[in-house]
This record gives C-alpha cells, structure tokens and sequence, in this order.
C-alpha cells in the first residue's frame, strides 16, 4: 500500500501505458478489476490494455458504466456487482468519476462497509487491495487525492468522502490517452487542475510540500493548457497538463481546496452542473474576493504563471492576476448559460446556504466568506453568465 496520504510511484511519457502488465505483476496481482465509463470504453481506451493483460495469463473483470458524477445509489450498485469478483487489484482508466469510484470500491473490498458507512465518517483500518490509477482527462487529479466526490440527491449537494487510503499505489500518465479530448473537456478539466493548484497554495492547511508542487503545477499550466486546447495533438502540452493535474492531486493531498471548490459543489449538486465547468465559471470571482488577504502568494502565482510583475505594487500584482483569470477563460470559452439549468437570482438564497455548509473547505478558506460575500460571488456569477 501506498505511504499514509501521499501516492508511492508515478509513471509518466507518451505510452507508458504499454507496459501495464508489467505494472500490474509487480504487485503479484493476477485478478484485476478494471473500471472505466462508457465513454473512454467507447473510445477504445481500455481494449489495449485488457488485451495486455489477457494476454498475459491475467484475469480481468470490466466494469465499464461509470456515470458521470455519480450518485451514491449507483456508486453503491456498481461496488455490488464488484464484490462479486475476487479481486487483487484495482485498475481505473478513465476521468474523475471513474477513478473515484474505483477508490471507493477499493477502499470498501474486504472491509465490511458500504457507501453509505463511508459518508456517515466510517473508515476502515486498512485497503486490502492495491490500486493503479491512469487518468484520461487532465484535470481532476483524482489519480494523486485522498478523496471522493459522491453526488448525494437527498442534500442536492455532492459530498467529499476523504482517506490517506483511497490515495492510489501508482499512477500511470500517458498523454496519449489525452490526444481525443474534445476541446471544452480540455478546458473545464484543465482549469480544474488551475483551481486544485491555486486553491492549495493559498489555503490556510498550505505547506511546504503542498506549495512545490502547486507552484510548479502553475507553471505547467500557464505554458500548457492553451496550447493543449488549440492543439489537442500537441504530446507535449498533453504532458505537462496531465503532470500538472497529478501535481494538483498531490498538493490537495497535502493541503486543501477552498473557497472556489465550496461553492461549486451547490451548482453540481442541485443543478448538475459538471465539476470542472463550475470551478471554472466560479474561479475568477472567487480568487477576486480572495484578493485582498494573500497578496503575496497571489504574487507567487503570478510569477509562476509568467505575468511581467516587475515594479508593480502588491495590490496591481493581485490585480493582473485576477484578469488574467479572466482572460484565460475567455480564450477557453468557458461558459455556462445558468438561465437555461435553472439558476437566476430567485435562487442565490438557496446556493448560499448549500455553500455554505461546506465547512471542511471554507474552513481553509484565506478570507472567512460571509454569507454577503457568497451572495455577491453567485449574483455576480449568475448576472455574468445570463
């Protein structure tokens, strides 16, 4: 198993997922889950590597209908159906829903315990099986993160289920995988990564280890991602988003997502809109009223991302900053008409109470978000995004 809280092995290059089966033997496994959703299984993304494995005297179970941003409920079916193969280990080739569940699934294997136990606080003492991690998108760095998204309809809000277990033994980045993403997946995960990264190194919970990686996972973005979603060809930039991503998962691990991720979560999970597009959409106006409390790490960002801040005050830095954000996701064309899923101002109400009962990231919050402050974020959102 992986050291507590933090992934033990990362493989990373173009078709590094060819040499999969001698990943999986290096662990002495013979029978292996592999999960995956419908689109990277249409896509062909897993035939290659099942085959390997076959191939190589292997047994694997497919799992192969991971929803997007699944609900408890299905979560739940889909451990069922798992338990009922004597796995050895988890393989998860996919997006982040995919390799969340399969964590779950991992975490649950041989210890007793549904999801249910897990969102009631619920851990086990140990994962019985070990557990590989090859990410298709290059956003969510599910593939690095002790935790779990579950979309639990009954509170119309998705729920972060955390554990230092659920981290993976190993990831496996091959920007291949990455080559057919269409360009708004490229640019809603890729400004998830942005968000993993930004959010950690000015979270209260920041640390050294935490801030390496978040400030390097800047970097990557700042010269990849807009070359990744002009070229979704270019191996290259495919590369250093799928790094950057990973290092966003490591530095969640050490730190925390704040205020951007706490309030995303009532849009996804009252009005289903995907996780990336809503950090997205939220990211500069979040980071915005964040401003004024971390001038000097939004200047590390800043210098991170390449901005030219020589001789500018600490408050014109923070300000470039956020306009660059802004920018970003102009270029991106990130948008999401909040009229047509429902969302107007006859709503804020209700997105800030949800937000705000979500304590364990506003806690980490730089700036201690009122409920003024939420509801001028979402009106502002909502207003912009009409």
């Amino acid at each position: 198993m992986s050291a507590i809280g933090q992934i033990r092995r990362v493989v990373e290059g173009a078709g590094s997922l060819e040499n999969i089966v001698g990943e999986v033997k290096a662990y002495g496994a013979s029978r292996v889950l592999l999960v995956t959703d419908a689109g990277v299984f249409k896509a062909g993304l897993t035939a290659d590597p099942q085959a390997r494995l076959e191939k190589a005297g292997l047994s694997v179970h497919l799992i192969n209908d991971v929803p997007p941003e699944p609900k408890q409920s299905e979560v739940q079916a889909i451990f069922d159906r798992a338990e009922k193969f004597e796995t050895d280990l988890v393989l998860a080739i996919g997006g982040g829903s995919a390799m969340d569940t399969a964590k779950l699934i991992a975490l649950m294997l041989g210890n007793g315990l549904n999801v249910q136990d897990l969102l009631d606080g619920k851990r086990p003492a140990s994962r019985k099986v070990p557990l590989i991690m090859v990410p298709t998108t290059a956003g969510t760095g599910s593939e690095a993160t002790p935790n779990a998204i579950v979309l639990v309809p009954e509170l119309n809000l998705k729920v972060g289920i955390v554990s230092d277990l659920m981290v993976a033994d190993e990831a496996i980045l091959d920007a291949k995988l990455t080559v057919g993403l269409p360009n708004f997946i490229t640019a809603n995960t890729g400004i998830d990564a942005l968000c993993h990264l930004m959010e950690c190194y000015i979270s209260k919970k920041a640390c050294p280890l935490s801030d390496t990686f978040a400030l390097r996972g800047i970097t990557l973005v700042a010269r990849s991602l807009r070359k990744a979603y002009t070229d979704g060809t270019d191996l290259a930039a495919r590369a250093d988003m799928l790094l950057a991503s990973s290092y966003g998962g490591m530095a969640i691990a050490a730190s925390s997502t704040v205020g951007i991720h706490a309030l995303s979560y009532p849009l996804g999970g009252r009005y289903h809109i995907p996780h990336g597009l809503s950090n997205a959409i939220l990211m500069p106006y979040v980071m915005e009223e964040n401003a004024p409390c971390c001038l000097e790490r939004y200047g590390d960002i800043a210098r991170a991302m390449g901005l030219d801040v020589a001789g500018k005050s600490p408050e014109a830095v923070a300000e470039m900053l956020v306009k660059e954000l802004y920018d970003l996701n102009a270029f991106l064309h990130i948008h999401c008409d909040l009229k047509e899923k429902g969302i107007t101002l006859d709503v804020v109400d209700e997105l800030v109470e949800a937000g705000a009962k979500v304590t364990r990231l506003l806690n980490n919050n730089p700036k201690a978000l009122s409920h003024d402050d939420m509801r001028r974020i979402y009106t502002r959102l909502i207003q912009d995004n009409a």
